[in-house]
């Protein structure tokens, strides 16, 4: 995709972190908006910002874990801007600990906004793009997925949210390969940020309540959870970087979009033991304090 002014982008998680800078660089590129989130005061704060300054927005609430959620969100948007071109499904929520400590609530919630909430853009909006395009034989288009560095490697005390980033990266390569088949004039990508500093540390305040947490937190919860805060406001790469970042990966066609291309170095270690048939490999090989620091707190 090589245009964006006077196109139409969508963008789930939109009121905050990531997904507020993506809103930012696409209004300085002259794009109309379909802003999405469930905290409502944020999303107002965003649409009168983004209005502020002159963009087209259309703010929405949606819960992306509900399918009729997100179709209805895509009905709005064809009723306000008559296309999608871009669309960021990137509403995203954290969740640490034992992975056999994590209640079923846990995994329904964080499967339910990282994986389902993916799930049901790329049905939704992949189909509305496609009939987009026939109507407009120089239609561009392009879906980013965000998943994470959780979803290439596989750090301890974070299985829940691990499993649903290893299966955005699984969906998004598959969607790749899936319009590559049928030739469609729509790209994919698959974001995959480190430790940068948006808000995912404190998702749990919107925890809808059909997913609360029935009981107190475990050590190992309380422990994960801490040390994500740390990690994620120590990060020296900003969101408004991997923003940019993303927005240059979707003009070049590029699939793969890292914040810390450094990290590859694990990747490959670990790519390199499921080949060779190693145990996987200690993750803290190269800073056991971190490993005790966890321990100590469990």
């Amino acid at each position: 995709m090589k245009n964006f002014a006077g196109k139409v982008v969508v963008i789930t998680g939109g009121a905050s972190g990531l997904g507020r800078e993506f809103a930012s660089i696409a209004a300085g590129l002259g794009m109309k908006i379909v802003l999405a989130d469930v905290q409502h005061d944020a999303l107002e704060r965003a649409r009168s910002e983004l209005e502020g300054q002159g963009t087209q927005v259309l703010a929405m609430l949606c819960d992306v874990r509900k399918g009729e959620q997100v179709q209805a969100l895509a009905d709005a948007a064809m009723a306000r801007f008559g296309a999608v071109h871009l669309v960021f499904n990137n509403a995203g929520v954290g969740s640490g600990g034992l992975i056999w400590e994590n209640s079923e609530a846990d995994w329904e919630w964080v499967l339910g906004v990282n994986l389902w909430g993916v799930i049901h853009g790329v049905r939704t909006f992949t189909r509305l793009m496609l009939e987009c395009a026939k109507s407009d034989p120089a239609f561009e288009g392009h879906i980013v997925n965000t998943a994470s560095m959780a979803g290439l490697l596989n750090a301890p005390a974070m299985g829940v949210y691990n499993v649903s980033k290893h299966a955005v990266v699984s969906l998004t390569e598959t969607l790749y390969h899936d319009l590559q088949l049928v030739n469609a004039p729509i790209g994919a990508s698959v974001l995959c940020p480190y430790f940068v500093p948006t808000g995912i540390s404190q998702s749990h305040r919107n925890r809808p309540d059909d997913v609360k947490m029935d009981a107190a937190p475990t050590a190992s919860q309380l422990a994960a959870q801490a040390m994500t805060v740390k990690a994620v406001e120590s990060g020296k790469v900003t969101a408004a970087q991997v923003a940019q970042m993303t927005f240059d990966a979707v003009r070049d066609g590029q699939f793969y979009i890292y914040s810390h291309p450094g990290a590859l170095g694990n990747v490959a270690e670990r790519m390199d033991a499921i080949v060779h048939q190693r145990n996987p490999g200690d993750p803290y090989a190269a800073t056991p304090h971190v490993r005790e620091m966890l321990r100590s707190k469990m």
